[in-house]
């Protein structure tokens, strides 16, 4: 049984801004590397990934009673570190004391993924375009498709928090999945770091419809010169091909042997009357 001087003196923001970077300075005097949590403003989350995860995580009503707190708790920089991989985040995050969340996602089953690809076929340009959020309404509304896109359901999230909290779900993992979606803002690929797929196969399916090679030229791609002259507007003068010169005939096989012979008789017949003349 719990008496009020059992429980821990009430922690404004203020001194848990303080006490936050008091144990940031102190890790880092360790030699670790912490990400931060940094949110400016009221929002959470400011591009399409971020706030898809965050509507997502509202839309389920078991998350409902605690999200809340958390919303407050990343606002103000509890969150002093928060790492992402494939399947797993693990965070820190400060209240009365400093403790150690651990969330895992369970990966997208493939097919379910080979659907969501196969949906979005010829709908994202470029890898720029996809992590950008500059899609689609139709790509939107695949991707952020409940329980069948690419955005976990609560069935897909376990966590753990170091906190004496008795709910299934505390504040300070309440801050850490508030803390994704603000991280994806800076980071969209990690999303799907995270749920174990490659955001490029989203690109590449475009083009599986296209041919590899183009066998021969296609037609009506070789601009002749009346059309050169017509795109760039100058008179292009038309190249002649000079005609080899003619050779001379030569006298076939036989008319040559004729020809030969012909000459001989004629020598003969001179030599002959030279005789009789003597």
């Amino acid at each position: 049984m719990y008496y009020y001087d059992d429980w821990k003196p009430y922690v404004t923001v203020g001194e848990r801004r303080l006490q936050a970077l008091r144990e940031v300075a102190a890790l880092t005097k360790k030699g670790q590397t912490l990400s931060p949590v940094v949110v400016g403003g009221r929002k959470i989350a400011r591009t399409f990934w971020g706030k898809a995860w965050c509507d997502n995580l509202e839309r389920y009503s078991d998350y409902a009673n605690r999200l809340p707190r958390g919303r407050s708790y990343v606002r103000n920089g509890s969150v002093v570190d928060l790492q992402i991989a494939p399947g797993a985040v693990t965070a820190r995050v400060t209240g009365s004391d400093l403790y150690e969340i651990h969330v895992k996602v369970a990966a997208v089953q493939k097919a379910r993924w080979g659907a969501v690809c196969q949906d979005c076929t010829g709908q994202i340009d470029s890898l720029v375009e996809l992590l950008q959020g500059r899609l689609s309404e139709r790509v939107m509304t695949r991707i952020c498709e409940e329980k069948a896109g690419l955005f976990p359901s609560p069935k897909e999230i376990t966590f753990t928090c170091s906190c004496p909290d008795w709910a299934s779900m505390c504040k300070h993992v309440a801050a850490v999945l508030y803390g994704i979606g603000a991280r994806l803002d800076e980071k969209p690929d990690l999303l799907f770091t995270l749920r174990k797929v490659n955001h490029e196969d989203l690109i590449a399916k475009a083009g599986t419809s296209l041919p590899r090679t183009r066998k021969g030229a296609a037609v009506g791609r070789v601009l002749d010169t009346g059309d050169l002259s017509e795109i760039f507007g100058i008179e292009i003068a038309q190249v002649t091909t000079p005609r080899a010169p003619a050779r001379a005939k030569l006298a076939s096989p036989t008319r040559r042997t004729a020809a030969s012979k012909a000459s001989r008789s004629k020598k003969a017949a001179v030599s002959l009357h030279r005789r009789k003349t003597r």
